[in-house]
This record gives C-alpha cells, structure tokens and sequence, in this order.
C-alpha cells in the first residue's frame, strides 16, 4: 500500500508505524527522542486516511490537545496502520520549513500557538510521564540511548543531504557576452577591425579605425 509523506509516496504495510516508515525513507520528521513518546517532535497532519490509521490511545490524547486534534494532528511514533489504502501526512517541522522558505513572518504566531498547545496539556504529559513504569510504555535506559544516537545521526544525514542538494543546484551567477571579433583588415598605414556584440538580443557592429 502506498503512504505519502511531505508529497513523496513510500511502500508500507500493516502494523507499521508511521514513525517508522518516515525514517526508513529517510523523509523530513521530526524524532529526537528516538520515537519513545518523550519529545513530541514526530507530529504529523493527517489530510487522507486517517480511518486507516490506529485509533488515538490514552497516552496519545495526555500528549495531544483538544484543537491539536481535531485539525488532524496526530503523533508519528504512537500512530500505525491498521487498514489497506492511501494515506497522505504532512509532517509539522516539513510545515515549519515551507513556512519559513514562503511566510516566515508567520512563524512567530505559530510558534506561539504550539506553545500554548503544549501548555494546555502539561498537566497530562507530565502525569502520562510519571505512569510509564506501570504501562506498555516504559521506558528502558539503554534502548531509548540508542534511539537517541540512532536518532541525531538520521538528522545529521538528513542535513547533509539537504545542504548537498542546495550547494549543488544554486544557480550559476549570470555574465555579460564578450564581444566577437568577425574580421580585422590592415591595408598598408590603416587598420579596420570589426567588431560584433550581442546586447538584449539585438545585434551591433562596431569599427575601430586607427590611422598610423
């Protein structure tokens, strides 16, 4: 089945978690705790398919307000599929670039908003925090250090291509035609030499007489 990720369409399969596809293709999303449900970078907008995907648990709704998800937020590293057909996401920090590269003026109010998100269910992330230990999701030290590594060496890759791809395609810097020599004639004391230059598509002959 086919999941499309910030407009590039990947290979997936049931059971897979949409964390996991994002980083297997190495696609622009945001996971610096490993995918252990600690950081809250891994947002995604679900805008097809999100009756295919697993429905929101406990632990996402403590980390997940009301607005955030009704607007279709969910969390990639808590959310899998669960049903065949086409799912489209776009992923929050993928957003947060577009904005910059097109609108970068409203950055400071979306930050904002996110931030107040946050806030609202503090509370609830705190508490979901503190309760892992009796949960399906606790943590073990050694695997979320892993996660962690394996987490920023995906960044940096990921740096790396992008600053590769930039440098590589930026834009020859454009150049004046030089002018053309066509012909030069010296009979005898005098020396004609014609010149032809191109400028705005128009095309000119220019004669230099010199006389000995």
């Amino acid at each position: 089945m086919n999941i499309i990720i910030n407009n590039n369409c990947y290979e997936s399969k049931k059971g897979d978690r949409l964390l996991d596809v994002a980083r297997t293709n190495h696609s622009h999303i945001g996971y610096f705790c490993g995918g252990n449900a600690i950081c809250q970078t891994c947002y995604v907008k679900v805008l097809e398919g999100a009756e295919l995907l697993s429905p929101l648990s406990d632990s996402e709704k403590a980390m997940l307000s009301d607005r955030l998800i009704n607007e279709g937020i969910r969390m990639a590293c808590m959310t899998s599929i669960e049903k065949e057909g086409t799912i489209r996401l776009l992923s929050v920090v993928e957003a947060v670039k577009h904005m910059a590269e097109k609108d970068p003026l409203q950055l400071p109010a979306y930050a904002g908003k996110m931030g107040w998100e946050a806030m609202v269910k503090f509370t609830d992330t705190i508490r979901f925090q503190a309760d892992r230990e009796n949960t399906e999701r606790k943590l073990n030290f050694w695997q979320l250090l892993s996660d962690v590594i394996l987490a920023i060496n995906d960044a940096l890759q990921f740096t790396a291509k992008e600053l590769t791809s930039f440098f590589l395609h930026k834009p020859e810097p454009a150049t004046a035609p030089k002018p053309k020599l066509i012909s030069a004639v010296s009979p005898e004391s005098t020396t004609t030499a014609s010149y032809s230059e191109e400028s705005n598509g128009k095309s000119a002959t220019t004669k230099l007489l010199n006389v000995a």
